[in-house]
């Protein structure tokens, strides 16, 4: 698919892949053991159900931000990824409540609501660059948010939408926290698998040229609007399916459900855990997503928790928890 002219920035991708944990062949199969494990760990723990959210939270935030990671690693930073997760969610749940569809079908359809609205907005900005490119994702979140409020008997307006009905496989349904779980970690599990089989395949190691030099990939006579819009479509496709899973398992979605806030959680989920690796965004998920449920009695604390944390990770950590392994054994990579 590629000619000579290609290998070269997509061998220098292979290189800098090398440095990333999860994406190198040897690393996935040292900690793909471990990886099992943990998801193993919360049934353990069944008999406080308190864990047991808190871990079928952690499996979507997973998902969530392997979407997000997946458009970094093109060199994007989207600051409406919570919208693509809401419109996963309402979509999902109009059709379970409205159109009574199955839990399946529901979700499908709001991965493809999700996708194809990436689809019209990404044809109009992926030619923007920078900070620009963060402003308009930042406006049609915002703008998101907005329609949301103002969409009546639709959306529930700012009271959103409740008693929605839970989560079905073959006729089983999933009502309790347990039993979502399963669904959750195996989703989650399958979402950073699809990750690793993407960046060993030249689609993926394309995808890291560009986000690691552009200009040498044009160059080179790889797409860059091609391979940013393919990370783009299913990096947000992936925060449509979380948004559903989310919806189906809270009972309960609203417009606040999906504001600005979560995509900066989203964010810093990504930069504490790692950017170029896909064991960042586990890592991530695993240690910011139950400071919110531990703080929630003092919002202001949580949020001065969140800054503090994140100062102290970029300056100590610049390629995230990540790099801790890549400076162990010496290495100058890491996650970026």
């Amino acid at each position: 698919m590629h000619n000579a002219s290609t290998m070269q920035p997509i061998t220098g991708a292979k290189a800098s892949a090398q440095a990333r944990p999860a994406t190198h062949g040897g690393s996935w199969k040292a900690w793909i053991p471990a990886l099992l494990a943990l998801f193993a760990i919360p049934p353990l723990l069944a008999g406080n159900p308190f864990y047991v959210h808190l871990a079928v939270l952690i499996c979507i935030n997973i998902i969530f931000v392997n979407g997000l990671s997946l458009i970094s690693r093109t060199g994007q930073l989207s600051f409406c990824h919570a919208a693509f997760m809401g419109m996963g969610a309402f979509a999902a749940v109009i059709c379970s409540t409205r159109l009574h569809t199955p839990f399946a079908v529901s979700v499908l359809a709001g991965v493809g609501v999700a996708t194809v609205a990436a689809w019209l907005l990404g044809a109009v900005i992926l030619r923007l660059q920078g900070v620009y490119f963060v402003l308009v994702t930042f406006c049609f979140g915002e703008l998101f948010r907005l329609v949301l409020l103002e969409g009546g008997d639709l959306t529930g307006g700012a009271n959103g939408i409740a008693n929605i009905p839970p989560a079905s496989i073959f006729g089983v349904a999933l009502d309790s926290k347990l039993s979502f779980y399963f669904l959750a970690a195996a989703c989650a599990f399958a979402s950073t698998v699809l990750l690793v089989a993407l960046f060993k395949t030249p689609r993926g190691h394309s995808l890291d040229a560009v986000g690691d030099n552009p200009e040498l990939a044009e160059a080179s006579g790889i797409g860059i609007q091609g391979s940013q819009m393919f990370a783009f479509l299913l990096g947000s496709a992936m925060a449509g399916f979380a948004g559903a899973l989310l919806a189906h398992y809270l009972g309960f979605v609203s417009p606040e459900s999906f504001s600005q806030h979560v995509s900066v959680a989203a964010i810093i989920m990504l930069v504490i855990g790692g950017r170029g690796s896909v064991l960042g965004p586990i890592l991530g998920a695993l240690i910011m997503t139950p400071l919110p449920e531990l703080f929630r009695s003092a919002i202001e604390t949580q949020n001065i928790l969140y800054g503090i944390t994140l100062i102290l990770v970029l300056k100590f950590l610049p390629m995230g928890l990540v790099g801790i392994a890549a400076r162990l054994r010496g290495g100058k990579g890491g996650a970026r």
